[in-house]
């Protein structure tokens, strides 16, 4: 920037000019009035005037130059600011992305930490659900073991109960008529394919032809009475059928219950 104001030649200037001011200065005679005894004085003002004519254009520029100079700065620094606040936007923008991107993987990864924890949880259900059938198929294995040993046991013993009866058959043919003869009975069918029906006469001695019977039961390998009439007390005939599961014995069973009959009859 060129000097707008020179200090050397405005110091000088006034130094000319007062020394001119002071040369131009004359004494009045002592005798005149007092009025005309007073010094004159030069004050410059002309050069004065010239002076500040020649300044006021230089303090003119200084002035200009110094505004469009802050001017400048002004507006470089508001372009700088501008610059820094779009720069605060910019990241502000890239900051708030950034918090959504974060935001969705944080919500990512919750959804998939509950899927996880859902996977681990079915995961745990299957293998109790594997273990639990697991425990039923070897349960119902043994089962089946245990099932198969007893129909074994139970097809081992109906062999072995109908060989012997088929071999007491042979013998019990004859032996059987002497004793529905002996003991006044016969033999009929209960309605049902394993029961037969023993009916005894000649028991009551003021009826001869009063009946009494009773059901044999022939299911099972233990011998068994269902019904029987008139009513007997269950516990002799279990006594009776003791005797009878034990010796295998169809004659103890026939002597056993018309026993029991004569016995409630004459009661």
């Amino acid at each position: 920037m060129s000097a707008a104001y020179e200090p050397s030649l405005s110091s000088s200037t006034r130094r000319f000019s007062m020394s001119s001011s002071f040369g131009r200065l004359s004494l009045a005679p002592a005798g005149d009035s007092a009025i005309n005894s007073q010094p004159s004085i030069d004050f410059g003002f002309e050069n004065l005037q010239r002076n500040m004519s020649r300044l006021k254009p230089m303090v003119k520029a200084f002035v200009k130059h110094g505004s469009e100079e802050m001017l400048k700065r002004r507006l470089k620094h508001e372009a700088h600011v501008a610059q820094l606040q779009g720069e605060i936007q910019t990241k502000r923008q890239n900051i708030d992305l950034v918090k959504s991107k974060i935001a969705n993987q944080q919500e990512n990864l919750d959804k998939e930490e509950a899927e996880r924890r859902g996977l681990e949880a079915s995961i745990k259900s299957l293998e109790t659900q594997r273990d639990t059938h697991l425990a039923t198929r070897a349960r119902l294995q043994k089962q089946m073991a245990q099932t198969e040993a007893e129909i074994a046991k139970r097809l081992a013993a109906q062999r072995k109960y109908a060989e012997e009866c088929e071999a007491q058959s042979r013998f019990n043919v004859p032996e059987l008529d002497f004793w529905v003869s002996s003991l006044c009975l016969r033999i009929e069918g209960a309605g049902h394919r394993e029961r037969l029906k023993f009916v005894y006469t000649h028991i009551d001695e003021r009826d001869w032809d009063r009946e009494a019977w009773f059901e044999f039961d022939t299911t099972s390998h233990d011998y068994d009475v269902k019904h029987c009439k008139p009513k007997l007390e269950r516990a002799k005939v279990e006594r009776v059928l003791e005797r009878v599961n034990e010796t295998r014995q169809l004659v103890v069973l026939l002597k056993g219950m018309r026993e029991l009959f004569v016995e409630v009859m004459r009661s």
